[in-house]
């Protein structure tokens, strides 16, 4: 928990700007939802942008990353989780609280009103975060895709993986295929992380923790199955304080070509803090 109150007042001190590669370990899959199939095609199609290369939604990094810090912290039990959905078969579930120095609050950002609790009496709040995390889309680098990996894939910049569900009592067997970003490819992402007054700057921590979770997790979908390992390279941090967007004062570089070691041992250090200045 933070040191936020309800007395804490906002105002722009800076942003912390951080990029770099995502690289996957193995074939990463984000579903594009499609409703229809294509003859040839596979039965779980990755997402794609309008020049058809995969990309990984901002949305999606955003969910799972709030998704692990909710359970690091302890806050993925009924009595903490609201209803966004009750729609049958597609219940959606997040932490939401009414606590001033929530930090996963602070970080993802919380409407006023009224919300209907897993368990519970239902959560009516008039406080109000404006979300500090930004997380944007993570274009796919084309030059990751090597012309050996070319190759063996499917498609220009896929590859398709089959799957088998046997039933256990009849032994039948219902394959599926799945669409996915080769092992070895490379996206490009950038987070930027408002910090609005000096409570905020304790936040980061929390935010490269997300970040080091996912690297022992899984991003998008078939992650039991073996899809969605990544790992974070060539981590570039930079604070641009209010005065660089007032005055035009130059960004100040704290990290580049690094990776989430030595990110984390820079945001824990002491002193840190110091260096997001106006």
């Amino acid at each position: 928990m933070s040191a936020h109150t309800a007395e804490t007042e906002l105002k722009l001190i800076g942003k912390l700007i951080l990029e770099g590669d995502l690289r996957c370990e193995t074939g990463l899959h984000i579903g594009a939802g499609k409703g229809s199939l294509e003859i040839g095609g596979a039965d779980n199609p990755v997402v794609k942008d309008a020049f058809g290369r995969p990309y990984v939604p901002g949305s999606s990094m955003r969910g799972k990353l709030r998704s692990l810090l909710e359970q690091s912290a302890g806050l993925a039990v009924p009595s903490e989780l609201v209803y966004l959905s009750k729609r049958k078969g597609q219940e959606v579930r997040i932490h939401q609280s009414d606590r001033p120095g929530d930090e996963i609050c602070l970080l993802f950002g919380r409407n006023p009103g009224r919300m209907e609790r897993v368990t519970g009496d239902a959560l009516e709040t008039t406080t109000s975060s404006p979300a500090r995390l930004t997380v944007y889309d993570a274009p796919l680098d084309p030059d990751s895709i090597t012309p050996q990996m070319r190759e063996n894939l499917d498609d220009e910049l896929t590859e398709v993986k089959s799957e088998n569900a046997i039933d256990r009592i009849t032994s039948q067997a219902n394959p599926r295929t799945l669409e996915r970003v080769p092992a070895g490819a490379r996206f490009h992402v950038r987070f930027v992380l408002d910090v609005l007054c000096e409570e905020d700057k304790g936040l980061v921590a929390r935010f490269v923790e997300s970040l080091r979770l996912l690297e022992d997790d899984a991003l998008g979908g078939g992650g039991s199955r073996g899809s969605g390992r990544v790992r974070f390279a060539n981590v570039k941090l930079s604070w641009r304080g209010r005065r660089f967007y007032a005055g035009g004062a130059p960004e100040e570089k704290l990290l580049a070509g690094a990776d989430l070691d030595a990110l984390q041992s820079l945001v824990s250090g002491e002193g840190f803090g110091g260096k997001l200045s106006e």
